[in-house]
């Protein structure tokens, strides 16, 4: 089920909830319902900094394996 933010009609409250579409359309039905869905964006998970320095010894160690076994005009960057 997904969460939704909502805004009370009568008080102003933001409040969230985490309920089913239906549930959600019952709640925001004009004639009945007592709140107002807010439109917010997603919330997004982003990656900092690099992949490499996130990775155990081991994987530094094997890299750093194949690059020096890889020739002379490799552009495997550590």
């Amino acid at each position: 089920m997904p969460t939704y933010i909502f805004k009370h009609k009568e008080t102003g409250e933001e409040k969230e909830f985490f309920v089913s579409i239906s549930k959600m359309q019952e709640m925001t039905n004009p004639e009945t319902g007592e709140w107002t869905q807010l439109i917010q964006p997603p919330n997004t998970v982003t990656h900092t900094g690099s992949m490499i320095g996130k990775t155990s010894n081991g994987w530094k160690d094997l890299l750093g394996r194949i690059k020096k076994n890889s020739g002379r005009d490799n552009t495997i960057n550590l």
